[in-house]
């Protein structure tokens, strides 16, 4: 039997779509706001995306010879996430620097070394050539092309930004221990502080599946556990005021980091590089058109149980508007940040209450626009609270750091099938893959997706992280060529996001 479902609507009118379906559940986004779970997961993700902020703008600063630094990252992390929160049709996301985008900004600024040319300046005519190109692609609708990036390719992406993630966190955490200049007791403390940070938030986070006390008592504690994790650490700091510690570095006025005027000059630049900038444009607006659609996939995934629809083709135009306008002001490129959006996710889940031994499944999500709102007025305020704020050592946001990338892995399929190498065959989970298909071509699977996981994370750390979304997007192809090893129906049962019963009803008899 064909498919009953309507034609999926192309160009404008795809746009035009996502702009009807984001008015018509505007006024509930604000109603359903109304909980503590939003004010919960406002207090989680605030230090969540201030710290990153704060790391990325330093190291956007070593990057750019200081040219863009912490406080343009602050700015434009407040002044994009309000606007997304307010105009998107998605306010789960949360934009925010990633570190594919820090790559493509640093090498611009080598070519901008190596060419004679002034960085600022050309950095905006690309930016604003790059808004130009994502708002025609976002306006044209075709972000529908991201159907074609399955299971396979999400996954692959969101497993190597959680280990992007964990990485950093445990590397920055160890840095200190071989450093003669540090102190054995501060590299310890930073060691107890940030292993904290991330044991009370999981264990807190874990709270709300056992036994003790009230069901809203756990609920409350599981959803502020990491606000209290970074509370509690921080206190423990204040005990020891003798060992020295790396502090959160804010900066103390408002002003760009050099002291530059805030809009960027256009002019000043030679008159082939406004033409020019065309062409690393289109690499920036393929980098951004991933980076967005596929957050936004594994945030819209089935799992999630969102009702609201979706709304790619308009939230991207929305990105690459914000993109220009950052780029007239010399502020950083953002664009949906997978690990800060899933535990924006995970903070306002609701779970419906477990059977016997299997885990607990999400009921709902509570979708709204007053937790990004709060958010991002808090990263605001950061900027009138630097000598508070500052007081938290950076030991406990690696902590932090390190359990959203922990906590981002979960219901990630891929990570599941890794663990099966090394269970007892056994004990199993009872799960439709487990089942419907052979364990030689489930292990296949995994070790394909693996050795994906390995080569984008080479060319991450290489010289070519520039083309990284090129490799990116050859993850399509590649999971379309699998069907030459494993056969199609059990490809189809590993990689949809569907479930079997459902995938078999729109195939038909």
């Amino acid at each position: 039997m064909p498919s009953s479902r309507p034609p999926e609507p192309r160009g404008v009118a795809a746009f035009t779509g996502d702009v009807r379906r984001a008015w018509a559940g505007y006024g509930a986004d604000w109603r359903d706001g109304a909980h503590p779970k939003a004010l919960a997961s406002s207090a989680f993700l605030f230090f969540a995306c201030l710290a990153p902020a704060i790391a990325f703008g330093g190291l956007m600063s070593a990057e750019t010879g200081g040219q863009i630094g912490a406080m343009e990252m602050i700015v434009a992390t407040a002044a994009c996430g309000l606007a997304y929160a307010l105009f998107s049709g998605g306010p789960l996301v949360i934009l925010g620097g990633t570190g594919p985008l820090l790559v493509f900004t640093a090498v611009l600024y080598s070519e901008c070394k190596r060419f004679g040319l002034p960085f600022l300046p050309t950095y905006a005519w690309v930016g604003l050539w790059t808004g130009v190109i994502t708002i025609i692609l976002g306006l044209a609708g075709t972000s529908r092309w991201i159907h074609y990036f399955t299971r396979f390719t999400d996954e692959t992406f969101a497993a190597l930004i959680s280990l992007i993630f964990i990485y950093e966190a445990i590397a920055n955490i160890l840095h200190a221990f071989p450093a003669k200049h540090i102190e054995d007791d501060s590299a310890l403390l930073s060691l107890l502080l940030a292993l904290g940070t991330f044991y009370v938030a999981g264990a807190l986070s874990r709270l709300r599946h056992r036994p003790y006390l009230r069901h809203r008592v756990r609920e409350a504690l599981a959803d502020f556990g990491p606000a209290i994790a970074v509370m509690l650490m921080t206190f423990a700091r204040t005990l020891m005021p003798d060992v020295d510690l790396e502090p959160l570095k804010m900066p103390t006025t408002f002003a760009t980091t050099t002291g530059r005027p805030w809009l960027v000059p256009l002019g000043g630049v030679p008159s082939w590089v406004p033409i020019a900038a065309i062409g690393p444009a289109i690499l920036a607006a393929m980098l951004l058109f991933l980076d967005q659609n596929i957050t936004a996939r594994i945030v819209n995934n089935p799992s999630h149980k969102l009702t609201r629809g979706t709304s790619y083709h308009l939230d991207l135009t929305i990105v690459g508007v914000l993109v220009a306008v950052c780029s007239m002001f010399g502020l950083p490129w953002l664009v949906a940040a997978t690990v800060r959006s899933l535990n924006h996710v995970r903070s306002l889940v609701d779970l419906a209450p477990a059977e016997g031994d299997e885990p607990p499944e999400i009921a709902s999500v509570r979708e709204n626009r007053v937790s990004p709102m709060l958010i991002h007025m808090g990263v605001a305020g950061a900027l009138l609270a630097t000598s508070i704020i500052s007081k938290i050592p950076m030991a406990v946001l690696y902590g932090l750091f390190l359990y959203m990338g922990v906590a981002s892995m979960k219901n990630n399929q891929f990570f599941d099938r890794l663990r099966l190498w090394i269970v007892d065959p056994a004990h199993y989970p009872d799960l439709p893959y487990v089942q419907r298909v052979p364990l030689k071509y489930v292990h296949l699977f995994t070790f394909i997706q693996l050795l994906c996981l390995a080569a984008l994370w080479f060319v991450k750390k290489s010289a070519l992280g520039i083309l990284l979304p090129l490799f990116i997007a050859l993850l399509v192809p590649l999971r379309y060529a699998l069907a030459r090893f494993i056969p199609q129906e059990h490809i189809q049962c590993l990689d949809s996001h569907e479930e079997p019963e459902e995938l078999e009803d729109r195939q038909g008899p």
